[in-house]
């Protein structure tokens, strides 16, 4: 596991490290500039106070002690190219006679040279460059010292500071862990700072949420439990009926009872159960699907249902088109629709699918529409439909209550919007899905 607190100390030094690489170069070639001038001038007026002596009385009293810092060699030279003195045996000496200064390189490294012509000879003073270079270390290495020795004391300071600073997160650490498990109310975000108040905010968001998803889980299993008293009470009344029949027929109607009550009871659970798998798939992956092909497969998985029903279903019209969606989900969505259709519509009735493109050009949006012939859904409860486990009053056949619920909530997921009318003619009802476009 990384330390946020370790991290930020590499990178810190890491960066004092860099800054001071970049300013010991800086002070190295400044001092290596002032080395230069300094040693320069000391050349030349070496140079200048040997100019016009005599070389066998006068030379050796002016030339300047040895200094091993600064290990200038004195040559002098006649006006023909005669070595006449050297001041000190040197393994490599440059070999010219160049007035003025110059840098000359050798096979044990460059030299910095000034010549002067005097009356009868030519003096040379020369110096390594060496010398110069390891002068110019030296000075930034004393001036980088102090730096280099403060440098743990910098990584202690970064290292409190930094754990000062991270107290806010280990603040907001401890209070999520004091939390109990049903404890979801949001984080006080009083006294800190500006950088730790999104990541609060987001925690706190989240708790809202989780707060909400408990909440219409709760409502949900109440609903549910309500929901299932009642065919479960049916079915077992419906077994004392059947354990007391005293003859054939009556036996046979009490197994009738009993097997449309046990299909209720698998329908009901169908639905409750499809509704509970919608409610955490509206962050399911997404993906281009084609919904004139899903409508097409499931009218054809439900044709068997209408002709139980003799009911005429088909698919009036499928335009190509594509949405983005789960394709579970929207199978879901398509298959309620259509079964709620069929189940409503009376028998020699009429329930039709169809699939088109709408809009202006550049926006356009698919429609899936189902339309039936049965009793319809009056107006003042078009809204009302859509809740869990509502029926109206005097509503046949049977059912749970269920299917616009889970319709309403596959559509939300997707972005898509849910519409009650009548269908043309004024009798049934029409049901129009438009999903925003798939781009």
């Amino acid at each position: 596991m990384r330390s946020l607190r370790a991290g930020l100390l590499a990178w810190l030094l890491g960066g004092v490290v860099c800054v001071g690489a970049a300013g010991g170069w800086i002070v190295y070639r400044n001092a290596l500039a002032e080395a230069d001038t300094f040693f320069d001038y000391h050349l030349r007026q070496t140079a200048l106070i040997l100019r016009d002596q005599p070389v066998e009385y006068l030379l050796l009293p002016q030339i300047p002690p040895a200094d091993a810092s600064y290990d200038f060699v004195v040559q002098v030279w006649s006006l023909d190219g005669v070595r006449v003195y050297l001041s000190r045996p040197h393994a490599v000496l440059p070999q010219i006679t160049t007035l003025g200064f110059a840098t000359v390189g050798t096979s044990e490294g460059r030299w910095r040279v000034y010549g002067v012509q005097a009356l009868t000879r030519v003096i040379q003073v020369a110096q390594p460059m060496s010398v110069r270079e390891q002068r110019a270390v030296e000075l930034a290495l004393q001036t980088l010292k102090p730096f280099a020795l403060l440098l743990p004391g910098l990584a202690l300071v970064i290292w409190l500071a930094v754990g000062h600073a991270l107290k806010p997160l280990q603040r907001v650490t401890t209070l999520v862990q004091a939390r109990g498990v049903d404890s979801l109310d949001p984080l006080s975000g009083e006294r800190l700072p500006e950088e730790v108040q999104p990541l609060v905010g987001a925690l706190n968001e989240l708790l809202g949420r989780l707060n909400a998803a408990l909440a219409r889980e709760r409502a949900f299993m109440a609903d549910a439990a309500h929901e299932l008293r009642t065919p479960l009470t049916a079915l077992h009344l419906q077994l004392s009926t059947l354990a007391r029949a005293s003859g054939e027929s009556e036996r046979a109607a009490a197994m009738g009872q009993l097997s449309e009550g046990v299909a209720r009871a698998i329908r009901l659970i169908e639905q409750m159960l499809a509704f509970a798998r919608q409610e955490p798939r509206a962050a399911a992956a997404r993906a281009p699907l084609a919904l004139d092909v899903l409508a097409r497969e499931t009218v054809a998985e439900l044709v068997p249902l209408a002709d139980a029903h003799c009911i005429d279903l088909g698919l009036t019209g499928a335009q190509p088109v594509t949405v983005l969606g789960d394709g579970e989900a929207l199978r879901t969505l398509v298959r309620n629709l259509v079964d709620n259709a069929v189940r409503y519509t009376q028998a020699g009735g009429r329930v039709d699918v169809s699939v088109a493109e709408v809009g202006a050009p550049g926006a356009r949006q698919a429609l899936l529409t189902v339309t039936d012939d049965g009793p319809g859904i009056p107006a003042a409860d078009r809204e009302r439909v859509f809740d869990r486990f509502y029926r109206r009053a005097g509503t046949t056949p049977p059912g749970s209550g269920l299917g616009l619920a889970i319709v309403k909530g596959v559509a939300q997921a997707h972005g898509a919007s849910v519409a009650l009318a009548d269908a043309p003619g004024g009798r049934g009802l029409s049901v129009s899905v438009e999903f925003p476009p798939a781009e």
